[in-house]
């Protein structure tokens, strides 16, 4: 699943260029091992690897991608593989874009166990649990 640097790109919510696809892949999962792209895998389980997912199409191919919402607070979640910096670009983009609500964010950080991370920052964006 895409997920995090790579999925922010897709969405267009960050400035980040990144020379490798992050994937999400269930914890006890192998690696996958391409040649080429350089892949950068991140590990998930339960429900924070299966809720906020979508399908999309990219070159006639379903690529399986984390919403919005999601991918914003999977940046919380990792913030210290991406970059702090890059979690509150990326709060900031979908926030003032109005990609995302208060709700969605609050759900998706309740299951990811990042609320009390992320709270300072959403209440200084005025969105309140």
């Amino acid at each position: 699943m895409i997920c995090l640097i790579s999925a922010l790109r897709f969405h267009t919510l960050t400035t980040q260029q990144s020379s490798e696809i992050w994937l999400a892949i269930p914890h006890k999962a192998h690696s996958p091992k391409f040649a080429y792209p350089p892949i950068r895998v991140v590990r998930m389980s339960g429900d924070a690897m299966t809720t906020g997912v979508e399908e999309r199409d990219i070159a006639g191919t379903r690529v399986a991608v984390f919403g919005v919402a999601k991918t914003v607070v999977d940046c919380f979640k990792f913030r210290n593989k991406v970059g702090l910096d890059v979690a509150l670009e990326a709060l900031h983009e979908a926030w003032t874009g109005r990609r995302v609500t208060a709700d969605e964010l609050w759900h998706y950080a309740t299951i990811c166990r990042v609320a009390n991370v992320m709270r300072p920052y959403m209440e200084a964006l005025g969105a309140r649990p």
